[in-house]
């Protein structure tokens, strides 16, 4: 269990400020989003380190709780949540204003977290505890605690009503009722299970496991059995699905590489080389693009089209999870050593 210090569609967001286009139960919202640059060390962050930012750059840092790893956006709402697992909170921020608006108390160590928009429930996931605690769009508050084995990844399938819980310890996924809020079913997967994605369309999910096993577990989400086994690179972790594209990426933290794994196959088609200790890996489908944490204190973005990194950008000390709002195509960065949240657009030209 690496991940407790070293770890879920409109273009155009360009000019000072962003439209933010929500498509909640059929309406079209629009807000307006301040874009503020925050360099990194005084200077503009696509400056810093003669690092490669391929246009794009932080435009604001945010602070959060202590030692934040798990992030997660629900565009629906206009909100991000980022688990603070020294603090033991979760803190909402507000996407239109990129402010913290609530701190929730979640109890000991809170790690991963994921989001059903149309259930407007959030689940986080605590690995000492040994609970998911399910958390109210809402209300902003714990409604339940439920019993998981050494829980650490989260993923869900809004479509079906369930969420995917990685057990390290136990070598398994707890699978979730969300409408009984009780586990109804364990899958045996590969040694220490850590990232999970969900493709809803599809009807799979992925589970990387690193502990030895180097390998990605498909499930198939009807069943909830594995069907496939797709070795990758040394020390799997995070893992994000291009449903568009039927495309699955891996950040291998002992390899420093992305793989990419081709969703009707299952077999790797590309090696990536990234930046070194890659944690978090997030896809945004329209702008065809993949960000990457790098242990180091970057992020790598990567071109979908051709599988070659384009940007890598400075952000905060040790970056680990990484989500994106599809909605705006901003990119939000938890930070660990920071306790701060990094937000990453692509610079105006």
């Amino acid at each position: 269990m690496r991940g407790l210090r070293g770890n879920g569609i409109i273009a155009g967001h360009c000019g000072g400020s962003s439209a933010r286009w929500r498509r909640a139960g059929g309406v079209i919202a629009v807000l307006t989003l301040p874009m503020t640059t925050v360099g990194v060390a005084g200077a503009p962050a696509w400056a810093a380190g003669g690092h490669r930012a391929g246009g794009y750059r932080v435009t604001r840092t945010i602070p959060v709780g202590g030692s934040p790893y798990g992030v997660a956006v629900d565009s629906a709402a206009g909100t991000a949540y980022v688990t603070n697992y020294s603090s033991g909170t979760l803190s909402v921020i507000g996407v239109a204003t990129n402010k913290v608006t609530h701190t929730i108390s979640i109890g000991r160590f809170p790690y991963g977290v994921a989001v059903d928009s149309a259930a407007r429930t959030v689940y986080v996931t605590n690995p000492f505890p040994e609970t998911v605690s399910v958390i109210s769009v809402g209300t902003n508050k714990v409604t339940h605690a439920i019993p998981v084995a050494s829980p650490y990844g989260v993923a869900v399938d809004s479509a079906a009503g369930t969420a995917y819980v990685t057990n390290n310890a136990a070598g398994t996924v707890s699978v979730i009722g969300e409408a009984s809020d009780k586990v109804t079913h364990i899958i045996r997967v590969g040694g220490g299970p850590d990232g999970v994605a969900v493709d809803s369309a599809a009807h799979t999910a992925y589970v990387t496991s690193d502990n030895f096993s180097d390998i990605v577990s498909v499930i198939d989400t009807g069943s909830n059995k594995v069907t496939h086994i797709t070795p990758v690179g040394a020390g799997p972790y995070g893992v994000a699905v291009d449903p568009t594209a039927r495309t699955v990426y891996v950040a291998n933290y002992s390899s420093g590489t992305v793989s990419v794994i081709d969703g009707t196959t299952n077999k790797v088609t590309h090696t990536i080389p990234v930046g070194g200790s890659p944690n978090g890996v997030a896809v945004d489908p329209a702008a065809r693009a993949v960000y990457v944490t790098n242990g180091a204190g970057t992020v790598s973005v990567i071109d979908e089209a051709t599988d070659t990194v384009t940007a890598t950008v400075p952000v905060g000390a040790f970056p680990y999870g990484v989500a994106v709002d599809p909605a705006t195509h901003a990119v939000y960065v938890a930070n660990a050593d920071s306790g701060t949240v990094s937000v990453i657009r692509k610079k105006c030209r």
